[in-house]
C-alpha cells in the first residue's frame, strides 16, 4: 500500500502492468489451503502475526510461494478466483518480504539499501510464470483496476499497524464476498482505525488517500462507511483522519 509519490507514479504504475490483462497463461485455478492452515496457526484474529512461526515453518511457506509462482490467473478462471489469488498473494508475498528482513521495526525501513525504488512497493520481487511484479503492481495495477471493488482495501494487508488487519484465513472464491464484508465492517468498527461518535468522525487515512474508489457510482466515503459502521457518521458530522501508524504488526 503505496503513499509516498501516489500522484506520480499510479501512471507509471498502470502502464507497468499494461500487458497483464492478455497474459496467456494454461494454468488451472488453485485452492489455498496451505496458507489458510499457516494464518490459523501465526495470525491472532485481531491481525497480530507471529513471524517467527512463518519462519519456523519456512518450508511449508516457501511451498505455498512456489504454487503461487506456477499457477497465473487467467481467463479460464471466474472472476472470485482471480480476485481471491491476487489478495492472498499481496498478502503472502508482503509476508515474505518481512520475513526476509525480519526483525525490523516498520515495512518502510525495508527498502533502505535497494537501489532505485522510491518505497518499499516498488521492490520487483514477485515472480509469477515468467512476470515479475512488485507490491504496487499487485494491489493498484490488478486489484484496484480489475476489480472495481473499494472492499479490497480491507483485505490486502501492509504489515502495519494501521492497516486493515492480516485475516487469520486465506480468501476463497466461495467465501470472497462474505470475507470481504467482514473485513471492511471489522476495519471501520475498529476503534484503533477509526473512532465515529455522535461529536465527530475522525477516520482512517485510507479513505481519504484512495477517497475516489469509494465515491463510485454516485456514492461517498460516508455512505460507504455508514453500510458497516455501528455508529453512523450524519450529514454534517466533521470529518478528520488520524495519523497512519507503520509500526510492524506483531
Amino acid at each position: 500500500m503505496k503513499i509516498k509519490y501516489w500522484s506520480f507514479l499510479i501512471p507509471l504504475i498502470f502502464f507497468s502492468c499494461a500487458s497483464i490483462d492478455e497474459y496467456d497463461s494454461k494454468a488451472p485455478s488453485i485452492t489455498h489451503e496451505d496458507f489458510d492452515a499457516l494464518l490459523k496457526k501465526y495470525v491472532t484474529e485481531a491481525g497480530n502475526v507471529n513471524y517467527q512461526g512463518f519462519i519456523d515453518e519456512n518450508e511449508v511457506f516457501e511451498s505455498y510461494l512456489k504454487k503461487l509462482a506456477k499457477h497465473h490467473p487467467n481467463k479460464s478462471w471466474s472472476s472470485a478466483e482471480r480476485l481471491a489469488y491476487w489478495i492472498n498473494a499481496y498478502n503472502a508475498f508482503t509476508l515474505k518480504l518481512v520475513l526476509d528482513h525480519y526483525p525490523v521495526a516498520s515495512i518502510k525501513d525495508i527498502k533502505n539499501g535497494v537501489p532505485f525504488v522510491n518505497t518499499v512497493w516498488d521492490i520487483k520481487f514477485i515472480k509469477i510464470e515468467g512476470q515479475t511484479y512488485d507490491l504496487n503492481n499487485i494491489e493498484h495495477g490488478i486489484i484496484r483496476k480489475r476489480f472495481n471493488d473499494p472492499r479490497i482495501h480491507f483485505a490486502v494487508n501492509c504489515a502495519s499497524f494501521s492497516c486493515p488487519k492480516l485475516r487469520n484465513e486465506a480468501f476463497t472464491a466461495d467465501r470472497l464476498n462474505e470475507q470481504l464484508d467482514d473485513q471492511a465492517r471489522y476495519f471501520v468498527n475498529n476503534k484503533d482505525k477509526n473512532i465515529i461518535t455522535s461529536d465527530g468522525a475522525q477516520l482512517s487515512k485510507i479513505f481519504l488517500w484512495y477517497g475516489s474508489d469509494f465515491k463510485k457510482n454516485g456514492s461517498t466515503v460516508r455512505a460507504f462507511i455508514n453500510k458497516y459502521t455501528d455508529e453512523e457518521i450524519a450529514k454534517d458530522t466533521k470529518i478528520s483522519y488520524l495519523d497512519y501508524k507503520w509500526n510492524l504488526n506483531e
